[in-house]
């Protein structure tokens, strides 16, 4: 039954390029193009998880969070062009405080309703938690930097976030070596017993097929966005940071919350804090790198509530998974912690 709910949704697909090309009323256009990234990204998570299996969770992991995040990449390489440098940032926060509150705040929830506890590879869980400090390390100091030194020009904080950027991109490789060659064994899951039901090649095709169409949907959400801010009177900080981000997340949603079920919590925050941490320390520096192709350039300057509120969200998802362990209580306190974010930001100017 719920196969067949999924497939049904996939008529939002074809339709979405139909009142999109209509020029129908862009309200319209926001919500039938995000019903239609739906049913996109439970295949994206089903063909990841079968090649989980063919490949092992760490890969599989890495896999997911890849292919997650390019969405989000396609949509701000758009957003930029089109000059949107702050959607962009509040996309970015969102995906972040989304990954570690919203999608692993679910796996934990859900998957504790099913087991009473649930363990985690603490050193690997950990491990993860470090470099994602470490990218908040990377987002504080240029706004620091511009606060204590305000006489500076746009010249120097760009150069301080290429910079910045580049040691960010390369700190990523190296957890890539980390993970997959000197410590690979911290990422092992026995899937062993989990037999594939499709090939390698259909799980790739299915994969590559169902990213595409997601971006191609989220290309055309994104540009109903500034008519919506118009119509509704809703801020582009708030539909960036929770609207775009959540539905550039679909896929790490659905895909999490079904591992974490099957009680495959490793691969839950791999896929959960694996994603945050490709945002933060690849998706987001490679955007600054790709602005200077652009007319205006994307520095590391965000503003002091995002900042604060990623700092939040990631020393309670720290919190969590420090123990080793989690229940559905824990993950019930990260998805009130993202309600109440989520508020602030819909209030704020």
């Amino acid at each position: 039954m719920l196969n067949k709910i999924f497939f049904g949704l996939l008529l939002f697909v074809p339709l979405t390029a139909v009142i999109h090309y209509l020029h129908v009323s862009p309200i319209l256009v926001f919500f039938i193009s995000a019903l239609a990234i739906i049913p996109l990204a439970k295949f994206i998570g089903e063909a990841t998880e079968e090649l989980s299996v063919h490949v092992g969770s760490a890969l599989g992991g890495l896999l997911n969070a890849t292919f997650g995040n390019a969405t989000e990449l396609i949509i701000s390489i758009f957003a930029m062009k089109a000059g949107l440098l702050e959607v962009v940032k509040a996309s970015i926060t969102g995906s972040i405080i989304g990954n570690l509150l919203l999608v692993l705040g679910m796996a934990i929830f859900f998957g504790g309703l099913t087991f009473k506890k649930q363990k985690v590879n603490r050193t690997a869980s950990l491990a993860s938690a470090s470099t994602l400090l470490l990218a908040v390390i990377a987002l504080i100091i240029p706004a620091i930097f511009l606060q204590t030194a305000p006489e500076v020009g746009n010249k120097i904080i760009e150069n301080l976030s290429i910079a910045v950027a580049i040691l960010m991109i390369g700190v990523y490789i190296a957890s890539l070596f980390f993970i997959l060659k000197t410590h690979k064994h911290l990422y092992t899951e026995e899937v062993g017993k989990f037999k594939p039901n499709w090939s390698i090649q259909k799980s790739a095709f299915v994969l590559l097929t169902a990213t595409l169409a997601v971006a191609w949907m989220s290309e055309i959400l994104v540009g109903s966005i500034e008519p919506l801010v118009k119509s509704l009177g809703w801020s582009e900080l708030f539909i960036g940071v929770i609207f775009v981000a959540i539905i550039g997340n679909a896929a790490e949603h659905t895909s999490a919350i079904t591992m974490a079920i099957k009680n495959k919590m490793d691969l839950a925050l791999q896929i959960s804090i694996g994603s945050a941490t490709q945002i933060v320390m690849f998706v987001m520096p490679l955007l600054v790198l790709i602005s200077l192709m652009f007319k205006t350039q994307m520095n590391l300057v965000f503003n002091t509530f995002e900042l604060v509120v990623i700092l939040l969200s990631v020393m309670i998802a720290n919190l969590v998974i420090e123990d080793g362990e989690t229940n559905w209580f824990e993950g019930l306190q990260l998805l009130v912690a993202y309600a109440i974010i989520a508020v602030a930001f819909f209030f704020h100017p």
